[in-house]
């Protein structure tokens, strides 16, 4: 990736989490089904409530969906796998830590993935070990 000389956008967010997406193995994308990704600046309100953040900058990611295997064939396009990604909280975290930008992503994203289907934070760790 090139040098940034202005902040990611939105639309840059989405993109890295694509190429981070295709980083995971595969065993946890098809976990996913088919999963959409969906970039805002913060969590909505509501989210944030639900979560007990202080904070809006303290979730960076969200994934909303059916877990793999109990999907219906009736199940509405809000039934649909989401992983949310917020960017500003990335972004913020990104400048705290000087980590590499794609290595958060594909970090949120695997502990999104994790959280949703119940893996522990080692099985969480082992698989981005095995992204790298």
């Amino acid at each position: 990736m090139a040098p940034m000389t202005e902040p990611p956008t939105l639309d840059d967010i989405e993109r890295l989490a694509r190429e981070a997406f295709a980083t995971i193995p595969d065993g946890l994308r098809v976990q996913t089904g088919d999963v959409t990704f969906l970039v805002t600046e913060f969590a909505e309100e509501d989210v944030l409530d639900e979560l007990g953040a202080e904070s809006p900058f303290e979730i960076l990611g969200l994934y909303a969906g059916v877990p793999f295997g109990e999907a219906s064939t009736m199940a509405s396009p809000s039934d649909l796998n989401r992983i949310f990604l917020y960017r500003r909280p990335i972004l913020d975290y990104w400048c705290e830590t000087g980590e590499d930008l794609q290595s958060i992503v594909r970090h949120v994203l695997v502990h999104e993935i994790g959280h949703h289907f119940g893996f522990s934070d080692a099985d969480m760790e082992a698989i981005e070990a095995g992204a790298d």
